[in-house]
């Protein structure tokens, strides 16, 4: 017979666990809450009349199907999504393209211009720079000068 392997162990001293601090009840009320009443209106059944267009109880009337608008701006088509009734305007070529090619110069605008307002910095910071001290130098009287932190 093989003897099982022994593995390296450690005895640990039987840990000691303090008792709980004794700390007091917290004292809570009973959360309440004001059930809603409701009181009725009485009134005679005479008096009491619907406004225009409700019908009476027990009455049917007259159901009006919605009529479909006619299209308000001829600019405007609706595509009719197959197996549904939901239309979907959707405006004439010439507008979606105007409006993509707006979006497409403003986009190109923006980037330009910031690349070139990040050039212009990298160039004119070094200039102001020199300029900075030359002034304060004058003024000063001195050659030490703080750069400002970037």
């Amino acid at each position: 017979m093989i003897e099982p392997p022994i593995f390296p162990s450690l005895n640990l001293p039987n840990q000691v666990i303090p008792e709980p601090l004794g700390l007091p009840q917290p004292i809570l009320s009973v959360p309440t809450a004001d059930v809603p009443a409701y009181e009725p209106m009485v009134g005679p059944p005479e008096i009491l009349v619907p406004p225009v267009g409700v019908p009476r109880e027990g009455e049917e009337g007259p159901e009006k199907e919605k009529p479909k608008q006619e299209n308000p701006l001829p600019e405007v088509r609706k595509i009719n999504i197959p197996w549904t009734e939901v239309e979907i305007p959707v405006p004439r070529e010439e507008i979606v393209a105007t409006a993509a090619t707006t979006a497409a110069v403003s986009v190109v605008a923006t980037l330009t211009a910031t690349t070139m307002f990040n050039q212009l910095v990298k160039i004119l910071k070094p200039v102001l720079m020199q300029a900075v001290k030359r002034i304060q130098k004058k003024l000063n009287g001195s050659s030490k000068t703080e750069e400002p932190s970037v």
